[in-house]
This record gives structure tokens, sequence and C-alpha cells, in this order.
């Protein structure tokens, strides 16, 4: 069916890194869903931690500058770490109930910070900790987990380039633990690797049209932009999951 369809999974990937350079948390919580368009859910974890491994390098090379050491360990370590647990259990749990619960506190975080502009998580290690553990938990059993690791750094009032370049940094550690335990599960087929090239090319398009746009825009333009970026996403994958279902 893919093959079929490959111009139009092309040019939706591209839009995917687009809209996750800019939202700063990574393509893959647009990929994912798109992707489940055209292949079976398993084999979307499987290429998705694939794509993103070179969709990150790039946007670390893009955007080294803003890069906050402190911040990508107290995220990044539990990340990793959670991340390998959930692409272990991730064959063993129905990934329906999880999306369900995604996509709800996605709506109701950034609809509390989108309602109340002065409202300020507290940039403490602990919470720093918590959301790395749960974006590392729900990127392993979902393939995407960005989102939330981005709503957490979202009320961390991190600048533009700062916020890019953790998070590439964390989804990058994310990305090689996962695709080891994805491999062993069988998530990645041979049948598959052809798309792996024209990936990264989709990786480096989309993050430098992405950064094009970031240019352009201020600071607190991007922080909205971000909110209604994580709402709209719960929304999206809330109503795909209900129909779907």
């Amino acid at each position: 069916m893919l093959s079929r369809y490959l111009p139009i999974f092309i040019i939706l990937s591209i839009l995917a890194e687009i809209l996750g350079t800019v939202g700063g948390f990574g393509s893959s919580v647009f990929f994912v869903p798109m992707a489940s368009y055209f292949m079976d859910f398993q084999s979307v974890l499987g290429i998705t931690a694939l794509f993103h491994l070179s969709s990150n390098i790039t946007k670390i090379a893009f955007f080294k500058k803003g890069f906050d050491k402190n911040l990508a360990l107290y995220l990044g370590i539990p990340a990793v770490l959670f991340v390998s647990l959930g692409a272990f259990i991730s064959k063993y749990i129905n990934p329906e109930f999880l999306m369900y619960a995604l996509s709800g506190f996605l709506i109701l975080f950034s609809l509390v910070l989108i309602i109340n502009r002065n409202f300020v998580v507290k940039p403490s290690k602990s919470n720093a900790i918590v959301g790395g553990t749960l974006s590392g938990l729900f990127a392993g059993l979902l393939g995407t987990g960005g989102a939330i690791r981005g709503a957490t750094m979202t009320a961390f009032n991190l600048k533009k380039d700062k916020f890019i370049a953790t998070s590439a940094i964390i989804d990058l550690g994310i990305d090689f633990s996962r695709s080891i335990v994805y491999t062993y599960n069988g998530y990645v087929h041979v049948d598959d690797l052809y798309l792996i090239p024209i990936l990264i090319v989709v990786s480096i398009i989309g993050t430098y049209m992405g950064k094009r746009i970031l240019d352009k825009i201020t600071q607190a333009q991007f922080k909205r932009f971000v909110l209604f970026l994580l709402m709209g996403i719960g929304i999206v994958t809330l109503v795909f999951h209900l129909f779907k279902a």
C-alpha cells in the first residue's frame, strides 16, 4: 500500500518534520498518526525510531548553540531509561488506551497554560525528572513522547534555540535506545529499510524549513504556537481513535 502512495507519504512526512521543528518536540508526534494510515502500528514504531535518529542529528546541527546541559541530563536520563522499558512492554499493552490518556493530558495541560498565561511550572529537578520519565515511557510504548517533553519544557519558559536543541539531544538518546529494543521485538522490517534514505532527506528539508519559520517569529508567538499545537495534537489524536474504534 505504501509504495502506491509514496509521494503523499513523503509530503506528509516533510510537513510533520516542519511542524515538529517549529513546535520543538520532534516530528514523531505528527509522523506516528500519519504513518499509521500506511503501515501497521509495529512497523510504524520501528521506522519512526530510525527516522528520528537522523531527524535529531539534523536538529542538533542547526540549533547546537542552544543546548542546555543540565536540563538535558535531568530530562534525558530518566527518558532514556524508561523508553527502553516502554519499548520492551509495547507488544504486551493495547496502545488505544494509552492514546486516549495521552490526548487527554495534552488537551488539559495546554488549555491550562493558554487560559492562565501566568501559570508556570517550577523549573525544578523533580519536575524535569517526572517529565522525562513520562516522555520516555510514552515514546517507547507509542512511538511518540515528545509532546509530553514539549509540554514540560514549555512550562520551563525556555528560549527557542535552547528548547529545540535540548529536546533534540534528549530525543537522540531516546531513539537510539528504543531502536535497539524495537529491532529485538521484530518491529524493524527489511522491506521498510528503503524508506530510511528518503526520510533522511525529509528530515534535512523539514528541519531547514522549520528553522526558517522560527527565525521569523517572536519568543511569545513561539510559546503560544507550541501550546495550541499541543492542544491540536491532543484533539486530533482523540478524534482519530474515537472514529477508528
